[in-house]
């Protein structure tokens, strides 16, 4: 991984597993595993991508980063402190230096709120005049004014309530902010406005951001280094760069051969939705029923296992 400042953020061994629903009373209790044994580190002023398709954990993941989604097992360590263990209390004043920005400008701002209830909600222990001044201070930084608190969610476009969202996350000053798919519902030229706004505050601020996405090409612009997921677990890890000019785990190359291209079609009809294979057999490579690749050994599951070049790659043929 590429390496930055100090490490911030902190994530060991960490697995998230939810209760399935039973289908009779009497039926044994199952448990689906959305993170399964995940592993990474954070520095200051870097960016790390989670890619995969929908259910690859990547969601998961990032409530866990944010304690909005306790683990099952593992840890999640932010500025040395272990999450799990804080009380509410000491939780509430260490969101200060982590915030979140979500999917959707729409639903993420409440329509009944001004901007400036929005925006100042994450700060505790200021007085009015001060919450305004560092609210306007954020506005002004993503591009909007500060008339602009007075004003609802519903009085401005896609692009400028994810700049809002911005903005609310930014008023803290943290060190860390989750991005959580937070371009994915912008058009294209919007999308541009608002990476190049995530990267001059980044710049500003050393700011570190954990981007969730399945666009690899707003990940290759944005994150210096990227983990790929695929059913809760990672199967490649690295600098972006290198990763999507040469992928070394077979279900890297289907991510990037989905990717759109000028002048063809996409190879994968769609990797963005849940897998046909939802319940592969117990043990194993996880990926080895949509592998080309597969073979004898890949009913053992791999071990991942460093590169040369610094690439962690789980996969039996690397």
């Amino acid at each position: 991984m590429t390496e930055a400042g100090p490490v911030i953020l902190s994530v060991e061994d960490l697995s998230v597993r939810y209760r399935m629903p039973r289908r009779h009373l009497l039926e044994a209790s199952k448990f689906l595993a959305a993170v399964d044994h995940v592993t990474f580190a954070v520095r200051a002023g870097a960016s790390l991508a989670l890619v995969g398709e929908s259910g690859s954990g990547k969601s998961s993941t990032a409530r866990a980063v944010m304690a909005l989604e306790r683990p099952s097992s593992g840890r999640v360590r932010l500025f040395d402190q272990d999450l799990a263990t804080l009380s509410p209390g000491e939780l509430r004043r260490l969101r200060a230096r982590f915030q979140m920005i979500f999917q959707d400008p729409y639903g993420s701002l409440d329509p009944r709120y001004t901007v400036e209830r929005i925006v100042t909600e994450p700060i505790h222990g200021a007085s009015r005049a001060e919450r305004q001044q560092r609210a306007a201070e954020a506005l002004a930084e993503v591009g909007l004014r500060a008339e602009d608190l007075r004003k609802h969610p519903r009085q401005f476009s896609g692009g400028q309530r994810q700049r809002i969202a911005i903005a609310r996350a930014l008023v803290t000053r943290p060190a860390l902010i989750v991005a959580d798919e937070a371009v994915s519902a912008l058009d294209v030229s919007v999308q541009a406005q608002v990476l190049n706004l995530m990267k001059d505050l980044q710049a500003a601020h050393g700011i570190a951001y954990l981007f969730v996405s399945h666009d690899l090409a707003v990940v290759e612009y944005l994150c210096e280094d990227m983990i790929v997921l695929f059913r809760g677990a990672i199967v490649e890890s690295g600098n972006s760069r290198e990763i999507l000019r040469e992928p070394a785990h077979p279900y890297t190359r289907e991510l990037i051969d989905a990717m759109p291209r000028l002048g063809r079609r996409r190879r994968v009809a769609q990797v963005a939705t849940a897998p046909s294979d939802a319940a592969p057999a117990p043990g194993g490579c996880l990926y080895r029923l949509r592998c080309p690749r597969a073979a004898n050994i890949c009913q053992t599951a791999p071990v991942a296992r460093e590169r040369s070049d610094g690439r962690q790659v789980a996969c039996h043929f690397d």
